[in-house]
């Protein structure tokens, strides 16, 4: 998977960095599934559905810095393994009928199949948050270890620890 499949092109503007709350948040979703912390997840989900919009566009942000930091560092990360990492995070982390509406909707997206993974979410923006965070986790884990990508999209998303 590529920036470009993740993410919108291009680096935000200033003016339009969304608020410290929802960068934390995004970052929250991104750690729990990280450190396969369900607790965790419980917590950051109320918050994260309540700026649902703004939480999936850092998502997609997050997405694409951790998608260049794959291919600059020459691991492998082909949209299989994506799909399988994804289904594998979610894993446990999600009721049956959401952890298949993530999953199942990733493997359509992982395809370029826009609609068919929209169909899947059935407009609910959480799926895709939930399904962003998983990736973000699993490709993260790829390059970093866990306390380190956490660190890492601290910085880069400019939230305190």
């Amino acid at each position: 998977m590529s920036a470009d499949d993740s993410a919108p092109s291009g680096d935000r503007n200033e003016g339009s960095e969304p608020p410290e709350q929802v960068r934390r948040t995004a970052v929250d979703l991104v750690a729990a599934y990280a450190e396969h912390d369900r607790e965790k997840l419980d917590r950051v989900i109320p918050p994260a559905a309540d700026h649902a919009d703004a939480i999936v566009s850092e998502l997609k942000v997050l997405a694409a810095f951790l998608s260049r930091r794959v291919q600059e560092t020459g691991v492998m990360w082909k949209p299989a393994d994506s799909r399988e990492a994804v289904a594998r995070t979610v894993a446990e982390m999600l009721p049956p009928e959401l952890e298949f509406a993530v999953s199942t909707a990733w493997e359509a997206h992982s395809l370029g199949e826009e609609e068919i993974a929209e169909r899947f979410t059935r407009g609910d923006p959480m799926v895709y948050a939930h399904m962003l965070a998983a990736f973000c986790a699993a490709i993260g884990l790829a390059v970093y270890k866990q306390a380190e990508l956490v660190s890492t999209l601290r910085q880069v998303s400019r939230v305190g620890e």
